[in-house]
């Protein structure tokens, strides 16, 4: 039951959801149903949503196809640097594993030709795969590399850091990058695959890597946006007058 508080019952009940989450609950486990809730603290059913929507909405719960409303883990904080994502996860206390969903030698398209200093049609080793953090889902990732500079290559570990194989078994070293982020819902194209709802947010990074200049790697990483957030530092320049 909740109390006689003037705060509208959906903030109380979000006020006492929160409570069991961080008393009771674990990263996963799944909260009580609606109808739980509605017999639990006497409230309707349109209360218990608006306070799990809420909660949604904040990152402490998630919705997974096929399972409920879940508990999320602490998203994952990233500051903006180059790094590959197994050292990522590493630096930040995650086990990163790799499981490789496609290799293949494909013909350049006109955008990728353009992102990467080659021809249209110029032959580029496309790598998909899922990766994950403490074997849970954290971002799918299409990455393309000429095959002229890196022949063999889908031949490779590809479950292991990429920049390590491309440092150690072609001599090439990631030392610059150029990146474009935005937002994106998961849709259907990537909400099984992340194992979340086809609404859920999604980080979208389409990242051109070079080697002393030259481009020799463009990735596109779509990360859950309930698993993941950026920091940065900003200072102010001078003032305009």
């Amino acid at each position: 039951m909740l109390n006689d508080s003037l705060l509208p019952k959906h903030v109380q009940l979000r006020a006492a959801l929160l409570r069991t989450i961080d008393e009771e609950l674990r990263p996963g486990a799944m909260i009580p149903s609606e109808r739980d809730l509605t017999t639990r603290y006497d409230v309707s059913r349109a209360t218990v949503r608006a306070a799990i929507s809420r909660l949604v909405h904040e990152g402490r719960l998630t919705t997974v196809p096929g399972r409920g409303t879940v508990v999320t883990r602490p998203r994952v904080e990233s500051n903006l640097h180059l790094a590959s994502f197994t050292q990522d996860m590493r630096r930040r206390g995650h086990r990163p594993s790799t499981v490789v969903l496609s290799s293949a030698l494909v013909e350049s398209g006109e955008a990728t030709a353009l992102a990467l200093d080659i021809a249209p049609g110029d032959l580029l080793w496309e790598i998909e795969r899922l990766r994950l953090a403490d074997e849970e889902p954290m971002a799918h990732e299409v990455s393309w590399y000429p095959e002229a500079l890196f022949p063999g290559l889908g031949d490779e570990d590809l479950t292991a850091s990429l920049y390590a194989t491309l440092e150690s078994t072609y001599g090439v070293v990631i030392t610059d990058a150029q990146q474009t982020t935005w937002a994106e819902p998961a849709g259907p194209a990537y909400a099984d695959v992340l194992a979340v709802a086809e609404t859920a947010p999604l980080l979208v990074f389409d990242r051109v890597s070079s080697s002393n200049v030259r481009p020799v790697e463009q990735t596109i990483s779509r990360y859950r946006g309930d698993r993941y957030q950026l920091s940065m530092s900003l200072q102010r320049g001078p003032s305009i007058r």
